[in-house]
């Protein structure tokens, strides 16, 4: 008898013994805590380097209008050096997609090149007539042509990068494979320098 009451008292002591408690508990929430971290540092560079990317394309877009580049280097040679410069480093441009189109006004931008609807489908089929807007000798979904242009042409500036997160600990969260696209992008019209003319042609 006097047994049973020794293992029961001993039991209900164990119960009630609270050490380890803690570090068990801090066990179970290390894990949330670091990865609720990670996703707060990583979530804080995205929209760090969003930002760094926006305001780098109109900078560099503001550059671009001028028709300016220094002696011996060309106009797209600076302005991607601006950019990396804007970027601070955190954007790679050697990995980015970087794109410059010439339209003859902003109304032009992402439209299609004029043709005509021969079997009235709402589309373009191959064999209609078009207007080859940017020359290429086919038909374009966007007629804007490949470049800086020239005074008084719409120039639309788009950078695109796929931004790797640092921690890798909220891969799953993130993107596909851990990776955030950013795109930037802004249209100016090219101030009227040199007197030269438009290079986009109307359609």
């Amino acid at each position: 008898m006097l047994k049973k009451i020794f293992a029961l008292t001993r039991l209900r002591a164990s119960w009630a013994c609270q050490r380890g408690a803690a570090a068990l508990e801090f066990a179970f929430a290390l894990p949330i805590v670091v990865l609720l971290l990670a996703g707060t540092f990583d979530l804080g560079m995205v929209l760090f380097a969003d930002i760094l990317l926006e305001g780098a394309v109109r900078d560099t877009s503001r550059l671009g209008i001028t028709g300016y580049s220094p002696t011996g280097v060309d106009r797209d040679t600076m302005i991607l050096d601006a950019l990396k410069s804007d970027t601070l480093g955190l954007i790679d441009t050697n990995k980015a997609i970087i794109t410059h189109k010439v339209y003859h006004s902003f109304g032009d931008i992402g439209k299609p090149e004029p043709y005509t609807d021969v079997n009235g489908n709402n589309q373009y089929d191959v064999g209609e007539p078009f207007q080859d807007i940017n020359g290429n000798g086919h038909w374009d979904s966007d007629m804007g042509v490949a470049g800086l242009g020239g005074a008084g042409d719409v120039v639309l500036y788009t950078v695109t990068y796929d931004w790797t997160t640092w921690t890798h600990l909220v891969d799953p969260l993130f993107g596909k494979d851990g990776k955030i696209t950013l795109t930037a992008s802004t249209a100016v019209r090219n101030e009227p320098y040199g007197g030269s003319a438009p290079t986009a042609t109307s359609p």
